[in-house]
């Protein structure tokens, strides 16, 4: 017994080797970085040990902005986009026709690349000298005024930022969708049909229940993308999204490492376990909220 447990961790060691060097190290890394005071990048040297850097981040204008628009594309888009993927794959899955052609076609803004995408939307929101954008003409042609939703004010630059985010991500959960709801047993719904069950109670009562481990599923990955945000931002307003007015957390600490700011891998560490604990306390909540929502 003894040797087979010998030869078992001799396989798992390239394993635990790689994760080692790749995971583990880096985080340690991290939290060293994030309580040394002054750090020199150049010559690796640091004048004390302290709080100094998270106190520093956390009065930061720029993170506290980066907060803030983190949060609104959070709370706004995996709510919004689930909702969505949830209603579109409850329709495919009630179509026999052309079913797996508009599949496809729901799916296809996941395989494209995300800044070609983002330049596309750029291209429909952004007012240039020629042209105010298609949807500024849409906007007139029903009598409105036009907006400028790149360079104009915070709330329609947010508003891009959420109908782009929720573009993005819908596809891959309407596809984690479609598949859950194919894996619902018929039996269930022939025996709601005989009993004169409506459709709603059909649906809240058996469809909901059944998918509900996917579901949570869905809203967890969703949280913790949103909470990754950054080249999306980049991709419709440019990479100085400080000036924008619309960074990221991440944006945050990437400007911090490699940005016109950079060269303080001490702010960006303490950032980095901000973004890290924020994550970690919503995915416990929801896996608390769980428990008594979710049927496994």
């Amino acid at each position: 017994m003894q040797n087979k447990n010998w030869k078992a961790w001799l396989y798992l060691l390239p394993a635990i080797a790689f994760l080692g060097v790749f995971m583990v190290y880096p985080l340690v890394d991290v939290f060293v970085y994030s309580f040394e005071e002054g750090y020199n990048s150049t010559s690796q040297t640091f004048w004390g040990t302290g709080l100094y850097n998270y106190s520093y981040v956390l009065h930061d204008p720029y993170f506290l902005q980066a907060v803030k628009n983190t949060f609104i594309l959070v709370i706004i888009t995996v709510p919004v986009s689930t909702g969505l993927a949830l209603l579109i794959s409850v329709g495919l899955n009630s179509i026999k026709p052309l079913r797996e052609l508009y599949q496809t076609v729901f799916f296809l803004p996941y395989v494209t690349n995300t800044l070609a995408v983002g330049l596309v939307f750029m291209i429909l929101f952004k007012k240039t000298a020629y042209s105010d954008g298609l949807i500024n003409l849409l906007i007139h042609f029903f009598g409105g005024q036009s907006i400028d939703f790149i360079d104009g004010p915070y709330w329609a630059k947010m508003l891009v930022m959420c109908i782009y985010t929720v573009w993005v991500v819908m596809p891959f959960k309407i596809l984690i969708l479609t598949s859950a709801l194919a894996s619902v047993r018929q039996d269930y719904y022939n025996a709601a049909k005989i009993d004169g069950t409506s459709k709603w109670r059909t649906f809240t009562r058996i469809t909901l229940p059944m998918i509900s481990p996917m579901i949570f599923y869905l809203i967890i990955t969703g949280f913790i993308g949103a909470f990754k945000a950054y080249s999306d931002e980049v991709a419709i307003f440019g990479t100085d999204l400080n000036a924008a007015g619309m960074n990221t957390i991440v944006g945050y600490v990437y400007d911090m490492l490699y940005g016109d700011s950079g060269g303080y891998p001490s702010f960006a560490s303490a950032a980095a376990l901000i973004l890290f604990a924020i994550v970690l306390t919503i995915t416990v909540i929801n896996l608390m909220i769980s428990k008594k929502n979710v049927q496994y």
